[in-house]
């Protein structure tokens, strides 16, 4: 391949590798290189080969202006460098919601740039169509960089709110005294307002508490009735029509799908996102529930999208409640939001805690979410308490960090994105973030896949091999790879991309799509060298990889062999996985 430009810019503070001086007085060893022609287009990326042409200009601070042509030569059969070697540097991954801060073209591609590798649709706001729109535009991303993007589509969920008062300006409640919650649809006065969802009131018992307004007022339950609540006001304030109600000690008997979520989740699965959040879920039937009437919705041959429990009601945590959750969903959100409402403060970080642990022990995804850099929705830098926040979500050993109003609504999202992978970088480099990955320091598994990935895990260790390759058709062997936090990077090779897209999500893993489903190991070592070297993870013959599989093939979860191989060499480098 050969590149002709009439100006060019070289940077000398980055590193150029095998380049030969093209000059006694000046051999050059940087990495990488930006090179900016007339037409001002950027080109990034490892030059290697032979640098040929002439070379006159002089060396000025740190740019060199040339005059000449220059042709930079690669052997041929060598696919071209990677765009996105610097996605190889991070294990935890980023999420960014969209919204009117971030719903161009140009602004989703910023983000992904700096580091964003899910993408989120909230569908509280905007229309269907508009949604489509974003996922056309993120897909036409993923092509240009053949890099697997995922797209989650949020479902708002039921929205329990009381009625409208006869005041415009609501009432002000005094703390003390008494108030009524009932099915009246007469307007409320400072005595009463109709709380229009039954299952609520039959849901509640004497000592219950109701929450309102975000947890601005608080009420706890007296007396009840056939259709009414009397409670005692113990956090007064003013309430205003339409207001929210959490009830943190209560299970309603009430779907977490509302008609519009309903027909949200259909649109999800006609335009194809990669995860569903589910909102508002209590319980596991909850998610039994989302996965029969998505398995109701899809057509024949069409892949499952996978399946996001948003933990933010107490109820999540009754009994066995929450394992059972993570049992039946693909992946979990810690919701701090509505959870922060609903739960004490100070229980928010221990909860947080406890979901990480939970999913890392089952190898399920998790995202941490809600208020991460909630100050950067005004302001160009974050406080040093949610840096810290940040940083701690990281430690705790979370697959992702998701950012909501901060890159959906704010004034700075790309550098909140910027920022969050700042911190990312920051942590992962530290020792005792290191040192706390060995998964030895837990109870063994008795299961074999997970016994082949650990030790898939520290013979890459052991030898120093650039990554650790899985072959998987639907995730589950590459997720357990993930669950051992290996030290290397994990290359996922299948053949669909749904696969390649949710598996954006987990920790550590980047996934390469093949052309073809082959029965044939050899095919699997060919691919994953192929891989390697477009992901940027070779950059000679005698790197080494770790490749695992299941034989045969299709049987999900299923690894049990494990081959160390060379990157191989030119005959193996003649293709390019991608996404198209």
């Amino acid at each position: 391949m050969q590149i002709s430009l009439i100006s060019v810019l070289l940077i000398l503070s980055a590193t150029l590798q095998n380049v030969k001086p093209f000059q006694a007085s000046f051999q050059p060893s940087f990495q990488p290189f930006q090179a900016i022609s007339q037409r001002q287009v950027t080109l990034t990326g490892t030059l290697t080969g032979t640098l040929t042409g002439t070379l006159t200009g002089t060396l000025t601070g740190t740019r060199l202006n040339v005059a000449q042509d220059v042709q930079t030569t690669t052997p041929p059969g060598i696919a071209q460098p990677p765009k996105l070697v610097q996605r190889w540097r991070k294990s935890t991954k980023q999420l960014a919601t969209l919204g009117p801060a971030s719903n161009t073209k140009e602004m989703i591609e910023k983000l992904f740039l700096a580091g964003a590798d899910v993408f989120r649709l909230n569908f509280s706001h905007g229309s269907q169509e508009e949604k489509l729109v974003l996922l056309n535009t993120i897909r036409e991303i993923e092509e240009k960089y053949s890099h697997p993007i995922a797209i989650l589509g949020d479902l708002q969920g039921p929205k329990l709110r009381v009625g409208q008062f006869s005041s415009p300006e609501g009432v002000k409640l005094q703390t003390g005294s008494s108030f009524r919650f009932d099915l009246n649809e007469a307007s409320g006065d400072d005595t009463r307002v109709m709380l229009p969802h039954p299952e609520i009131i039959a849901a509640s018992e004497i000592g219950h508490v109701l929450l309102i307004d975000d947890g601005k007022m608080k009420m706890t339950v007296t007396d009840k009735g056939e259709g009414y609540l009397i409670c005692n006001v113990d956090v007064g304030g003013k309430i205003k029509d339409r207001k929210g109600v959490n009830t943190p000690d209560s299970v309603l008997e009430i779907s977490p799908l509302t008609p519009k979520d309903r027909s949200d989740l259909e649109y999800m699965l006609k335009i194809g996102v990669d995860w569903v959040a589910l909102s508002f879920v209590q319980q596991a039937r909850d998610i039994v529930e989302i996965n029969e009437l998505i398995k109701g919705h899809l057509k024949p041959g069409q892949a499952k999208p996978a399946v996001m429990a948003k933990i933010e009601k107490p109820s999540c945590f009754f009994g066995n409640e929450l394992e059972n959750i993570i049992d039946l969903c693909d992946g979990i959100m810690v919701a701090r939001g509505d959870l922060g409402v609903e739960c004490p403060p100070e229980d928010v970080p221990i909860l947080q805690k406890q979901i990480i642990n939970a999913c890392k022990d089952v190898g399920k995804p998790v995202v941490v979410a809600t208020q991460m850099l909630e100050s950067m929705i005004e302001s160009p830098t974050p406080t040093r308490a949610e840096a810290s926040d940040v940083a701690t979500a990281i430690f705790d050993g979370a697959d992702a960090i998701m950012l909501s109003a901060e890159s959906a609504a704010g004034d700075f999202p790309v550098e909140s994105v910027e920022m969050q992978q700042r911190i990312i970088n920051r942590v992962e480099a530290d020792s005792d973030y290191v040192n706390q990955l060995d998964p030895a320091s837990g109870p063994p598994s008795t299961d074999a896949t997970d016994a082949i990935t650990l030790a898939a895990r520290q013979v890459a260790n052991s030898i120093d091999a650039k990554s650790l390759v899985c072959f998987t058709l639907r995730g589950s062997t590459v997720l357990r790879a993930s669950k051992g936090r290996p030290s290397v990077p994990i290359l996922a090779i299948t053949p669909f991309k749904n696969t390649a897209r949710q598996l954006a999500l987990s920790w550590g893993v980047y996934a390469a799509v093949t052309e073809t489903e082959d029965d044939e190991f050899s095919t699997v070592l060919r691919n994953a060298c192929r891989a390697a070297l477009q992901k940027g993870l070779v950059t000679n013959p005698d790197d080494l990889l770790v490749v695992t599989a299941g034989l045969p093939f299709g049987t999900p979860g299923a690894a049990n062999v494990i081959r160390v191989v060379p990157a191989a060499g030119p005959e193996c480098w003649d293709g390019v996985c991608r996404i198209d």
